[in-house]
């Protein structure tokens, strides 16, 4: 069956950087877009970035790019969010998931930015 795993999560000051990993298996995750998503409390889930299934091509939430960077290990069923210039408002669950997504969520990883 499908499993996603996030992992990398944790707390950061402002201006830090975190990078998010997401080992996915049960699907062929070389032919699949990936996505990652972040959700905080009362509010609904949101991408934050995506990558075609051979990394050339990626998408960025509005508030994200030039901070954010999506990028993809095929050989190890592996995407990652490198996030540099982390603001307090970054601060939320972050899962991954294919594009459309699943319904299916794996845990997330939680990212917290604060002084």
């Amino acid at each position: 069956q499908v499993q996603l795993v996030e992992s990398g999560g944790g707390w950061v000051q402002p201006g830090g950087s975190l990078t998010l990993s997401c080992t996915a298996s049960g699907f062929t995750f070389s032919t699949t877009t990936m996505d990652w998503y972040r959700q905080t409390p009362g509010k609904d889930r949101e991408l934050v970035a995506a990558i075609n299934d051979i990394g050339t091509i990626s998408h960025y939430l509005h508030s994200v790019k030039g901070r954010f960077t999506i990028s993809r290990d095929n050989a190890k069923n592996t995407v990652y969010l490198t996030m540099n210039s982390l603001k307090p408002e970054d601060t939320a669950l972050f899962y991954c998931n294919q594009n459309p997504p699943l319904d299916y969520w794996g845990q997330g990883t939680q990212v917290t930015v604060s002084s």
